[in-house]
């Protein structure tokens, strides 16, 4: 006997999702010479749909007080979705490469528990940037959360995604929403099925955009370089298949030695 009930799916651990300004709405560069790009064309919204939560989603007292001064938008960070992809493609070789178990407790723990020297080595400086460069840079967006991710393969293969929710004044005209701290970990292919959708629906709606563009041309008054923006357009859609094809150069003999000096609290 077939079973016909509906097969439950279970969602995905982690979603970069987005949505573009309208074309009509996006806002030219300069002043004196207005200009657009393929990087200004991305204006929009995005955000993480991360195992039942949302980062990057403005709290209800923020949309309030962007209502009350005249912004009707979607609820999230508002900036250039492109931000978003490129800094997802520098991070994601580092993310893919596996911690190994001897510095899991270096890369799970908060810097602040770092030892602070007066005397600070190459070494100290190798693994200060290798623990930085686990880090999702949202630093251009005001109250952002801290995002941290990394890949431990010891015993299943799994990415680890740790988030601090800043917790401004609450006065502050931007305040996200969300748990303030929090820590979630999954399989590794659902990171890079997330980032591989991102760049597929990304680059989908660019080329759609693109393509609207060299029918009805550029918008009055902006200067605009069609060929160059569909040429750039290819290009891009090629940054996927590099950023999986790097490898990091770490020193691990570097990063361990100045990891040990950082975590040595004196008594």
């Amino acid at each position: 006997m077939t079973d016909h009930r509906p097969v439950r799916r279970t969602p995905p651990a982690i979603r970069f999702q987005f949505q573009l300004r309208p074309l009509d709405q996006v806002h030219p560069w300069g002043r004196d010479k207005q200009t657009l790009h393929w990087f200004g064309l991305t204006e929009g919204w995005y955000w993480l749909d991360l195992t039942g939560h949302q980062l990057l989603r403005y709290s209800a007292e923020t949309v309030r007080r962007r209502q009350a001064d005249g912004h009707d938008d979607p609820p999230y960070a508002d900036y250039y979705i492109a931000r978003l992809w490129e800094d997802l493609l520098q991070l994601l070789p580092t993310i893919l490469e596996p911690v190994p178990a001897d510095l899991l407790p270096f890369i799970e723990a908060d810097a602040t528990t770092w030892t602070t020297r007066d005397n600070e080595s190459d070494a100290d400086t190798t693994a200060e940037e290798w623990y930085g460069d686990h880090y999702l840079d949202f630093g251009y967006l005001r109250n952002a959360p801290n995002v941290r991710c990394w890949r431990t393969i010891s015993t299943d293969d799994t990415v680890t995604i740790d988030w601090w929710n800043q917790r401004p004044d609450p006065n502050d005209d931007i305040i996200f929403t969300g748990p303030a701290r929090g820590r979630t970990a999954f399989c590794t292919q659902q990171l890079t099925d997330a980032v591989r959708d991102l760049d597929h629906q990304l680059m989908a709606a660019m080329d759609k955009r693109v393509s609207e563009l060299e029918g009805r041309g550029s918008p009055p008054g902006v200067e605009l370089d069609l060929v160059a923006l569909r040429n750039e357009h290819r290009e891009r859609m090629t940054w996927l298949t590099h950023a999986l094809d790097r490898t990091p150069a770490t020193d691990w003999a570097a990063t361990r030695a100045g990891a040990a000096r950082l975590r040595n609290r004196p008594t």
